[in-house]
């Protein structure tokens, strides 16, 4: 299943979509981040399934919705990628190799090149600070697996604001393969970027993710406070879920 964020893209969807369905006969869903344009429109006239969010819940939230339905309709992988017309569906089938083949529970398509001073200053400081051997961590262009999907489905990940740091330090710590795969990335269709485009939006971003890094997202906690009255834990310490 190809899942596509989307917040007022009502220039690119329509084209994206369409770009899409020549390298693919999968699902597309588009999920609508309650957007006021015609981005829902233009996704369904191009022939995707559209997600109505109600109300606007962030590029993660937008994206976790995708996934637990991709989850709900029982498919063994899901591809994300922008609605901007950044990244090339002609490598969908290069990011899906490494999931496919049980090379890999993760594929991120990686252009590090692509990178801002902001954002090059934001993923030099997060790789170091939380430990992510990861070239480009702010790539949306992603294959999941049904066992990363079934993680990051969960209400703990709801929690996250952000795809990249947050969602990767919580596929860490539950000891899923990630890998990052040599893609293309092409200019935005139009627009910019929402986080990295001044200098108080990375900083929020930064302090945010940070606060991330120090909880430990998903790491093992003794949550014998959450067992019922009388119950023995199994191991020394169960996994918070």
């Amino acid at each position: 299943m190809i899942v596509i964020p989307a917040f007022n893209e009502a220039e690119s969807i329509g084209k994206v979509v369409a770009e899409v369905q020549q390298y693919v006969s999968e699902a597309i869903i588009v999920v609508d981040d309650s957007s006021t344009d015609g981005t829902a429109t233009r996704a369904e006239a191009a022939g995707a399934v559209v997600l109505r969010l109600p109300f606007q819940l962030g590029a993660w939230g937008a994206t976790q919705a995708g996934l637990r339905y991709a989850l709900r309709q029982d498919w063994p992988v899901a591809i994300t990628l922008d609605a901007d017309g950044q990244h090339a569906p002609s490598d969908l089938g290069r990011l899906l190799h490494p999931v496919v083949s049980d090379a890999a529970d993760v594929a991120i398509g990686a252009y590090p090149e692509r990178a801002s001073t902001l954002r090059r200053v934001a993923q030099r400081y997060f790789r170091g600070f939380g430990g992510l051997a990861l070239e480009d961590l702010t790539s949306g262009f992603r294959a999941y697996n049904q066992r990363a999907i079934e993680q990051l489905a969960r209400p703990f990940a709801t929690l996250l604001d952000y795809q990249d740091v947050g969602v990767l330090l919580n596929l860490k710590h539950h000891g899923f393969r990630v890998v990052e795969v040599p893609v293309r990335m092409r200019d935005r269709r139009h627009g910019h970027s929402r986080i990295f485009n001044s200098w108080w939006a990375v900083s929020r971003y930064m302090v945010q993710t940070s606060v991330l890094c120090l909880a430990q997202v998903g790491r093992r906690i003794d949550c014998s406070s959450q067992l019922p009255e009388g119950e023995q834990r199994d191991s020394e310490s169960v996994e918070c879920r």
